[in-house]
């Protein structure tokens, strides 16, 4: 049984009925947490709660997961189903790669979650050697190689759309990073500890083990200081840089609020278990973009199944609060220098919610990026307008290469 449901809904539902205060069907012991712990309620029983949400209208929430479906730490939190998926679905398109060394603890310890000391389940511990990496590939592998970055916090799923545009002239691959999607999430301390230099050297060991000699790199949003910064290190491996609304000016180096709150004491740990604070919300307050349910459940996914996700995301938004502004600020002088010898071309939706458009173009135009408008897509602009942003990019990547 799971009790992140009960989490969840308390931002924005209200529950009719109380589920933590001592009734007869309780016993006077702690309500069940994990799954797989040896505190259980004097009496098993399924339960569905009803809750109502403030706006009025009534959610299902299934509080009986079964244990197969998690990694004995699940918050779960909205429907679930015994049945096929649209995650499962994207989940056939693409395979399992691995790249980058488990480094310390990793290599030896059984990693435990933060708040009890219990010792996770396999979702959240790290690979016994190397880091296991989701990816999708489509495309003729002999054209062009083309990379997309998801940003923060999504996952490859967001270029769906993008994919098929691509695919057409190029080999096209996505991915989801370590921490986000079908990738793994190691607890923090065992292997990986989500720092922005971990996610340089992480992406520098996936694209070597993908034998990539040339490539374009698209990013979007927060990733982008980490894959310009990859990029300044091997500027001869890439083609052309694509950054899809990346934080440019010093205002920009600040986490919204939506995200920065994932990194709070205490309620961070709370709400980043929360799968539709995690994904839905992070994803539609940031600009115009209506979630579609099967949408919704792929980003869900990792949350409703795992503790391990909410942890990472925990995390890493801790990361980005303590670095990310010496990232943009080295991202800035990279894309400035004259030394840098990378085609880079700016996507800029004009409808983000959380960078503002304010000294994007003098930028662009002080350090001679092409910039591109879409002028009804917000943060998440391959969400919002999947199949625009693929022509786009199409017409930036498949015009003649740089010599």
């Amino acid at each position: 049984m799971s009790f992140h449901s009960a989490i969840s809904c308390l931002h924005s539902h209200q529950f009719k009925l109380p589920i933590l205060s001592p009734t007869p069907h309780f016993s006077s012991a702690p309500f069940v947490l994990l799954k797989s712990a040896a505190v259980i309620p004097m009496i098993r029983r399924s339960f569905k709660f009803s809750c109502q949400s403030i706006g009025g209208q009534e959610e299902d929430y299934l509080l009986d997961a079964p244990v197969s479906v998690g990694d004995g730490f699940s918050f779960s939190g909205g429907k679930y189903s015994d049945g096929s998926s649209p995650a499962d679905e994207w989940f056939k398109k693409g395979k399992m790669v691995k790249a980058y060394l488990v480094r310390g603890l990793g290599e030896k310890a059984k990693a435990k979650d933060p708040i009890f000391g219990l010792t996770m389940g396999a979702a959240s511990q790290a690979s016994d050697d190397i880091f296991r990496w989701f990816i999708v590939e489509s495309g003729n592998a002999d054209n062009p190689s083309v990379m997309l970055i998801h940003g923060f916090p999504s996952q490859a799923y967001s270029y769906r759309k993008v994919l098929p545009i691509l695919s057409k002239d190029n080999h096209v691959i996505a991915f989801d990073w370590l921490g986000f999607g079908f990738s793994d999430t190691p607890q923090p301390g065992y292997g990986f500890d989500y720092t922005l230099e971990e996610y340089v050297s992480s992406l520098e060991s996936l694209i070597d083990e993908l034998a990539i000699n040339n490539v374009s790199l698209v990013v979007q949003g927060y990733f982008a200081p980490v894959v310009v910064k990859y990029a300044c290190n091997h500027q001869d491996k890439v083609d052309k840089l694509i950054l899809l609304n990346p934080p440019l000016t010093d205002k920009h180096a600040k986490l919204p609020s939506t995200l920065s709150i994932f990194s709070n004491f205490l309620l961070g740990e709370i709400f980043s278990q929360d799968p539709l604070r995690a994904s839905d919300k992070a994803l539609t307050s940031c600009g115009p973009y209506k979630m579609k349910e099967e949408d919704a459940m792929v980003y869900r996914g990792p949350y409703l199944t795992s503790g391990s996700s909410g942890f990472a995301l925990n995390t890493i938004s801790r990361s980005m609060k303590k670095q990310l502004k010496a990232y943009v600020d080295e991202m800035r002088r990279i894309l400035i220098d004259q030394n840098w010898n990378v085609q880079t071309t700016v996507l800029w939706g004009q409808r983000d919610r959380w960078l503002s458009y304010d000294g994007v173009e003098d930028f662009c135009r002080s350090s001679n990026l092409k910039l591109v408008e879409i002028p009804r897509a917000g943060h998440h602009v391959q969400e919002d307008h999947g199949d625009e942003l693929g022509e786009q990019l199409a017409e930036i990547i498949n015009k003649r290469r740089r010599v």
